[in-house]
């Protein structure tokens, strides 16, 4: 008897169950750290890739308005853009353990990589929340 595969491209089902779980032991911005900023941000890798995962990403995004207010979600989006994508580098990091800053953010070091990391946060943020503004 076989078992049925695994339909990687629907995981983020899971991912959002596990999101409300998260948000009631940990906290909101752990909620949408590991909700947005790591999976759907991730997921959106994969959708350049693959498209099963494209084919799911609305789907994705409508769960994430369900579990998250606009406001939560616009809130997240501009602090994230603001400590992780247009900080300028900090200077005490990079004395004190240079290495550290490249292990956690490799495009930083990468300019095509940072790119692409920037517009994936861009088509990110176009798709969370329906309406908001485009800077």
């Amino acid at each position: 008897m076989s078992s049925p595969s695994i339909e990687f491209h629907k995981i983020w089902i899971d991912q959002c169950a596990a999101t409300e779980g998260i948000r009631e032991r940990f906290g909101l911005e752990d909620a949408l750290d590991y909700l947005i900023g790591e999976k759907l941000f991730t997921f959106l890798t994969a959708s350049e890739q693959d498209p099963q995962f494209a084919a799911e990403l609305p789907a994705f995004v409508d769960e994430i308005r369900r579990i998250f207010t606009p406001e939560e979600i616009r809130t997240y989006l501009d602090d994230l853009e603001r400590t992780k994508f247009l900080a300028p580098p900090d200077p005490v990091l990079a004395i004190e353990d240079p290495d550290d800053e490249i292990e956690d953010e490799p495009w930083l070091e990468n300019p095509v990589m940072g790119a692409e990391e920037l517009l994936r946060f861009s088509r990110g943020r176009q798709l969370l929340p329906p309406g908001y503004p485009l800077a």
